[in-house]
């Protein structure tokens, strides 16, 4: 009986030691020397480290739940042989810069001449802005003059163009003059601007889906220059980009939208 208590004092540290090892992450190198007197003589053991399967538990994941993933932010330059980024970005803050200046000159509650400028005007020598084929001018607060003199056979497709913008406008001829009467600012008209405004809106996400994926058929091609690694980056970065640029589309439409309604 005492020789077996002994026994079990001399190698209850090596038990306990080899229990801890179980616990410890396997990226660790444990060596640990256990010092034993026995008969005056210091003993070393080496415990091997065990892999172990850490679990999140229930708080750690409701915690995780709903938080974004990990950023990708690549130099630019060091990708520049296989796809510019910088070209990308630029596309795809086009996009924004489109859609920014549209809110500004056709998604307004008061209709002003510079909103009909930019209208496209379908005629016999393509698509031309209503603004370089008549002369647009304010009449009063609530009419706009159109002025097809220089250009009096697009007055027809000029007419049509102005109806279809979207604008909620009913323009009427006298002649080459174009008579535009501006809406009454009424509930039903800023619910119309509002629609008009995300119609615009998603017609820009469009556009950049059109980015992205141009991106994406490009970097594709380049696949011989770089590691799968390396690709999977570039296109995570891509992805990245196109969806901030999204947050920022769908942020300024609730900007117009608040502004419209009031």
């Amino acid at each position: 009986m005492a020789l077996g208590l002994r026994c079990f004092r001399l190698a209850h540290p090596a038990v306990c030691n080899s229990l801890a090892a179980l616990t410890r992450p396997v990226s660790e190198v444990m060596l640990k020397t256990v010092n034993g007197r026995q008969n005056h003589h210091r003993e070393s053991m080496a415990y091997p480290a065990v892999p172990s399967r850490h679990f999140a538990t229930k708080k750690a994941k409701a915690k995780g739940k709903g938080q974004s993933q990990m950023r990708v932010t690549l130099n630019t330059a060091l990708v520049e042989d296989i796809i510019s980024l910088d070209e990308v970005g630029e596309e795809m803050k086009s996009v924004m810069e489109a859609l920014k200046d549209n809110f500004n000159k056709t998604v307004n509650i008061r209709t002003s001449p510079g909103s009909l400028d930019h209208i496209t005007v379908v005629t016999a020598d393509g698509k031309l802005a209503l603004n370089q084929i008549g002369q647009i001018s304010m009449k009063s607060p609530q009419l706009i003059l159109v002025n097809m003199a220089s250009f009096p056979e697009c007055t027809a497709a000029a007419i049509k163009a102005i109806r279809e913008s979207g604008m909620n406008l009913n323009p009427e001829v006298e002649g080459t003059l174009i008579r535009v009467p501006i809406p009454k600012v009424t509930r039903e008209h800023r619910e119309m601007l509002v629609k008009l405004a995300k119609q615009n809106t998603n017609k820009a996400k469009e556009s950049l889906r059109k980015v992205r994926t141009s991106a994406m058929n490009k970097l594709k091609k380049s696949k011989d220059k770089a590691s799968e690694d390396t690709i999977r980056l570039i296109e995570k970065q891509i992805s990245q980009m196109a969806d901030d640029t999204v947050a920022e589309l769908d942020r300024h439409l609730a900007v117009k939208t608040k502004e419209l309604l009031g």
